[in-house]
């Protein structure tokens, strides 16, 4: 058994694909508003207008108490029908957001093919890989939560409105202190 891994993960959001794309294309904002996963978001490379080559270094975790560090680079343009990143570092791999406005939601499709690098995880991938896998489950269902409540705090009509949206949770396990002197860099 390998350390590979293939998550297909489906959110549906209130709101319009736009909206999504705006908040989904701001990889700084991740910390702000997933928190729960994003620890540490540190630009090294704008790229491309249209976003091809936007490379930002990520410092990510889920339920369970291990950081990945890894480059996420932007590899296909960003438009309303989503777009393309890979992912080198702790994982390698690739994936791809896709957006389908039905209705009044957006259905969001993340496809991602990706291999634990990360010693520790490529060495237990074959023992651990259920929970590995829950632990992903866990941090995309984190992911559409937060988004969704990102989506109400911007539509909101008002400060009064924007405050009556519920902060997104919190990491687990806090911030671990070399997250915090990676994210200082």
């Amino acid at each position: 058994m390998t350390a590979d891994y293939h998550f297909v993960t489906v959110w549906r959001v209130a709101g319009s694909v736009a909206d999504v794309r705006a908040v989904l294309s701001d990889a700084a904002s991740l910390p702000r508003w997933w928190p729960s996963v994003y620890l540490a978001v540190v630009p090294r490379a704008h790229g491309a207008p249209d976003g091809v080559g936007r490379t930002v270094e990520v410092s990510t975790k889920g339920w369970l108490p291990y950081t990945l560090r890894w480059t996420l680079q932007i590899t296909e343009t960003m438009t309303d029908a989503g777009f393309a990143l890979a992912a080198s570092g702790d994982l390698d791999g690739a994936g791809c957001w896709t957006f389908r406005q039905d209705g009044p939601e957006v259905v969001i499709t993340y496809d991602w093919r990706v291999s634990a690098a990360k010693p520790l995880l490529h060495r237990l991938s074959w023992l651990l890989r259920p929970v590995f896998a829950a632990n992903h489950r866990w941090a995309m269902a984190r992911g559409e939560e937060s988004l969704a409540l990102e989506l109400r705090r911007r539509r909101a009509a008002g400060p009064v409105e924007r405050a009556a949206v519920p902060d997104p949770r919190p990491a687990t396990f806090g911030r671990l202190p070399s997250v915090r002197r990676a994210a200082a860099r």
